[in-house]
């Protein structure tokens, strides 16, 4: 058997290799070159050099939808953690009735596509807090920028409580009792043991809650549109924006430009976070 899948395996390996050339390799190379261009099409594109990243990088909008999706980010990275550990502790150390209820009621919302949940807490902060019957998240950017947070939080400490449950689980029960005969308390048991311990399912936690925090397109386009003024429009909007909503050719290639920018942008974050998180790892 192990003779046979060692000289068939690149049949196996086949399809999931052409659908990540066809579908990821070859965009991703049509996509950079097109960022070199001015085109309104594929097939008609003229090279222009650097000058869609120099429009790019001089765009004031831009910026600030870089350090806009920045703090958003931070934000969301700690408090989705934050809140997502604490419940997995809550519901890891007690016995509570219902347990399997309360883990499928938090996990629920992220099975909801993120167009559906922008609009259903933009009709709910509406309706609730309102301007003189005008809509707050459309005058207030302060109200746009939590309610993405609110929106986020919803969606995704579900998803990270499952994670840090199945790490808490994994620490082997020796060392928690050993803790305990050590007359460690919880809070001591909880940083000298259970989180060194839980580095690898932080370093994954934190890695999606980032990379999520600076792609949020579907909740940012429903909730806010970038209301008001483009105050609250985050890069993958500002992105969106450009390529399609402004006339002319230029832009299109100005938008592929940002789009390059933003896939550097989070490969180098990302990396940077893996490096740092990896290095406070244990081994078991």
């Amino acid at each position: 058997m192990v003779k046979a899948l060692k000289k068939w395996w690149p049949l196996f390996v086949l399809p999931t290799a052409l659908s990540f050339v066809f579908g990821f390799i070859i965009p991703f190379i049509e996509g950079l070159f097109l960022s070199f261009c001015k085109f309104k099409t594929i097939n008609k594109a003229t090279f222009v050099g650097i000058s869609n990243y120099v429009a790019a990088l001089q765009d004031a909008q831009f910026a600030h939808s870089f350090w806009f999706t920045v703090l958003f980010t931070v934000c969301v990275t700690i408090l989705v953690n934050v809140i997502a550990l604490a419940i997995a502790l809550a519901l890891t150390r007690s016995h509570l009735k219902g347990e399997n209820t309360f883990r499928t009621v938090f996990f629920m919302p992220n099975l909801i596509g993120g167009i559906v949940l922008g609009y259903i807490w933009q009709i709910l902060i509406n309706a609730v807090l309102s301007v003189a019957g005008q809509q707050l998240l459309s005058l207030n950017t302060t109200a746009g920028f939590w309610g993405l947070i609110i929106l986020t939080l919803w969606q995704q400490v579900g998803y990270m409580m499952i994670i840090y449950i199945a790490g808490l689980q994994s620490i082997p029960s020796d060392y928690l009792e050993a803790a305990k005969v050590d007359g460690a308390n919880a809070w001591q048991t909880l940083w000298k043991v259970k989180i060194p311990n839980l580095m690898p399912t932080i370093t994954i936690c934190l890695f999606l809650t980032i990379t999520n925090g600076f792609k949020l397109f579907d909740q940012n386009l429903a909730l806010t549109g970038g209301d008001p003024n483009h105050e609250t429009e985050m890069l993958a909007l500002n992105i969106y924006n450009t390529f399609y909503s402004r006339v002319g050719g230029k832009w299109m290639g100005i938008g592929q430009a940002k789009a390059v920018i933003f896939c550097i942008l989070v490969i180098c974050i990302s990396l940077i976070q893996l490096k740092f998180t990896q290095s406070k790892e244990v081994q078991q």
